[in-house]
């Protein structure tokens, strides 16, 4: 610890306090955290699950553990400093941000989340408080001491989260829930982002649950039996209660947040999406209400993917049944623009593309036929969205169907600029995706 000049405390926790510190070498800034209790051996300090999550997480939007000191039995987590969280940042702002800002925001979150969760760990307490930042422009997932590994076995804790941001499931003390509690809280700071005040302020986990029938309204049994299960475990009986329409209760968000929204804030865990499905929602495609191109009639996206369509079926018996597997229907197709295709369900042979619709198959640039394709079927030749999409940065992942985007009335006078007009274009997500 002499290579750092501790200046000032930034806060005083359960199990730690953190400072803020320079190095003595370069004059960088850090947080240091120091852990209240004692550890004895670095074997016992190498298996928390903040140390353990950390050293596997290497991104962007989650924070950086710079290194690990133990002294005197007493351990500290140097982290790099960001200045402030999203708390903060929504109490001190003058007026409400403005939906880009937000948008930016939540953008940041979901993919530092989708990153978390592709390697086998969920948050558990997502909150503004544990959001750091830099202003709006930078957003980090931090403090993942309560984090959990998605392969490790239940029950887990029913106390976990804090109150406001806790999902249903929680407050109804599941012990065998998953990822979708961080989707939950997600939700619930989404909304908190738009109205400056939480969504469901409870002051108990009883006035919890009432507060959040009070807005989604009442669940219905066929809609949420584990739910009812779990209630009539602990003798509690849901409230009947119509709910109150999100439109009402975020008025200045636009129909593609609502619709995001309304997704995240689903009373059964596995009606929500994951945060890649999240990333893929039309809330976060801007630009897409430019004219868009005709979408290829049935265009095959690869070589390897005509060879499998085309092939012959092998000969079956007449006395045997072919087995035909049931195939998962993605409760997201409606939104996403058809059905989304999970990593479970692609093609091995060669890492050959999924059977679902693809979402960017009518942006591909170029007149060129595919490979193995009829000479008829063509790519659509490159047009404004073509063009747009191609470059920008905020359409997560590779699979976007533009068709989806037509019933949506986006306000085009705040959101986009068309391409070719000559205004500037800010690319909102630059500037921490360098």
């Amino acid at each position: 610890m002499n290579r750092y000049v501790v200046l000032q405390q930034l806060g005083d926790g359960t199990y730690g306090s953190v400072a803020l510190a320079q190095r003595r070498d370069t004059g960088e800034k850090v947080a240091i955290k120091r852990m209240k209790r004692k550890y004895y051996s670095w074997d016992e300090a190498m298996n928390l699950r903040e140390v353990k999550s950390l050293k596997k997480l290497n991104h962007a939007n989650i924070v950086k553990l710079r290194e690990v000191i133990r002294e005197n039995d007493t351990l500290y987590f140097v982290f790099e400093y960001m200045r402030g969280n999203l708390y903060q940042l929504i109490r001190d702002a003058e007026r409400p941000f403005a939906e880009p800002i937000l948008r930016n925001i939540l953008y940041q979150v979901l993919q530092g989340l989708a990153h978390m969760h592709r390697h086998g760990f969920f948050h558990r307490d997502l909150k503004p408080e544990n959001l750091l930042c830099v202003g709006p422009e930078l957003v980090k997932i931090a403090d993942l001491g309560l984090a959990r590994e998605v392969r490790s076995r239940p029950p887990y804790t029913d106390y976990v989260s804090t109150r406001w941001y806790r999902a249903p499931e929680v407050l109804l003390h599941d012990t065998h829930y998953g990822a979708p509690i961080d989707l939950w809280a997600v939700g619930c700071i989404m909304a908190e982002l738009y109205t400056c005040r939480p969504l469901f302020p409870g002051n108990s986990e009883i006035d919890q649950l009432y507060k959040i029938n009070a807005i989604l309204g009442t669940p219905s049994r066929e809609e949420w039996p584990d739910g009812y299960m779990l209630a009539e475990t602990l003798r509690f009986r849901f409230p009947t209660c119509a709910g109150v329409p999100l439109t009402r209760v975020v008025p200045t968000a636009s129909p593609p947040a609502l619709a995001l929204l309304a997704a995240l804030l689903r009373y059964p865990p596995r009606d929500r999406p994951t945060a890649p499905q999240a990333l893929r929602f039309p809330y976060f495609a801007v630009g897409a209400t430019l004219v868009l191109p005709p979408p290829a009639s049935r265009t095959r996206r690869s070589g390897i993917r005509a060879e499998t369509e085309n092939a012959v079926p092998p000969a079956i018996n007449s006395t045997t049944q072919p087995t035909v597997p049931t195939p998962l229907r993605d409760r997201f197709a409606d939104i996403l623009g058809g059905e989304v295709v999970h990593s479970a369900r692609r093609s091995r042979a060669g890492g050959g593309a999924a059977r679902g619709r693809s979402v960017l198959a009518a942006l591909h640039v170029g007149g060129a036929p595919n490979a193995g394709a009829a000479p008829d079927e063509t790519r659509p030749g490159p047009g404004a969205a073509a063009a747009y999409l191609g470059t920008s940065r905020y359409v997560a992942g590779a699979r976007i169907d533009t068709a989806l985007f037509h019933p949506l009335a986006f306000r085009t006078h705040r959101e986009t600029t068309a391409v070719g007009s000559g205004a500037a274009r800010v690319d909102w997500a630059a500037k921490y995706l360098r």
